[in-house]
């Protein structure tokens, strides 16, 4: 059996720097830190971290006074940060930078006096963390049929702005919309998606010409990795996505002779590995990596962090 290897694939910038702040915390203040939501979506990353001594909270009144509390990648409303202020409890902000970005973008257009529509998944950390960010109304969008039932009127201002971790097509088809419905509307390119969810979007399309299976490692609850499922899907390739090699269901290699495996962005690479393991015992394996886009960002981490 062929294996090939989507490139790029797991862990982007993001992930790598709200890791490194939670087992810098520890190393530095000793444990417990306490992070608010799952530092990224991946129970083998949380449990690892939980390992050494992170404590995961869904609230803040979780949180003993004066304990060491992270915000995770996918960022947190304002009023979190005013509550973990009032409290007194020290804080390590671990949102992605992207996402950040999008907060700013956010609120500069609220500045311009304009309704702000976001394209993003209701109940999403990210999508809650960024509605709480922006002052005043937010409109959510999750389809091309959300933009039609906005209470908006067709000459307002508006401006969209986007969850990090979409599909690039679902998002292209939504601002499609907007910009039919609307005749004042600004927003960011759809290029201001996240760098590493479009990079591993493009890989899975073209992996998914290679292969005759796919298999996304990741967890359910992460937004990219189940973009990346759908995609591969949307080819015309059976994909599944899997929090690790024990999800494999061996029917599914069936007639199969070459599969094409990828990671979501907070997946770690030993989980791939050990996908490899585990269809090694099947089969022999002529494991290839594929052609792709190098990343070769890096983000800052806290300055309280930084050793002087």
């Amino acid at each position: 059996m062929k294996v090939i290897l989507a490139t790029p694939r797991g862990f982007c910038a993001g992930v790598v720097r709200a890791i490194d702040i939670v087992e810098l915390a520890l190393k530095r203040h000793g444990a417990p830190v306490y992070v608010r939501h799952e530092i990224v979506h991946n129970r083998h990353v949380v449990e690892s971290l939980e390992a050494k001594g992170a404590r995961f909270v869904e609230s803040l009144d979780e949180i003993p006074p004066g304990a060491m509390t992270i915000f995770s990648a996918h960022g947190v409303a304002q009023a979190v940060e005013d509550e973990a202020r009032s409290r007194g409890l020290p804080v390590l902000d671990a949102t992605c930078p992207l996402v950040a970005k999008v907060h700013n973008q956010g609120r500069r257009y609220r500045a311009q006096g304009r309704e702000i529509i976001l394209i993003g998944h209701a109940g999403h950390p990210e999508v809650e963390g960024t509605l709480g960010r922006i002052e005043g109304p937010v409109h959510l969008v999750q389809t091309v049929a959300d933009v039609a039932a906005l209470p908006l009127s067709d000459d307002v201002p508006v401006a969209y702005v986007t969850q990090t971790t979409l599909s690039l097509d679902d998002t292209r088809q939504i601002i499609a919309a907007l910009k039919q419905r609307f005749s004042d509307l600004e927003g960011p390119d759809t290029n201001d998606i996240c760098y590493a969810t479009q990079n591993r979007q493009r890989a899975v399309r073209e992996l998914a010409q290679m292969v005759d299976l796919v298999l996304v490692v990741g967890s359910k609850n992460s937004s990219n990795s189940n973009r990346l499922r759908e995609i591969g899907a949307e080819s015309g390739v059976p994909s599944y996505l899997i929090a690790d090699e024990t999800k494999i269901e061996r029917e599914w290699l069936g007639n199969v002779r070459t599969v094409g495996i990828t990671a979501g962005a907070s997946a770690p690479e030993v989980l791939i590995e050990r996908v490899i393991d585990r269809l090694a015992e099947w089969d022999d394996l002529d494991v290839s990596t594929m052609s792709g886009r190098e990343e070769h960002i890096h983000f800052k981490l806290p300055a309280d962090l930084v050793e002087s």
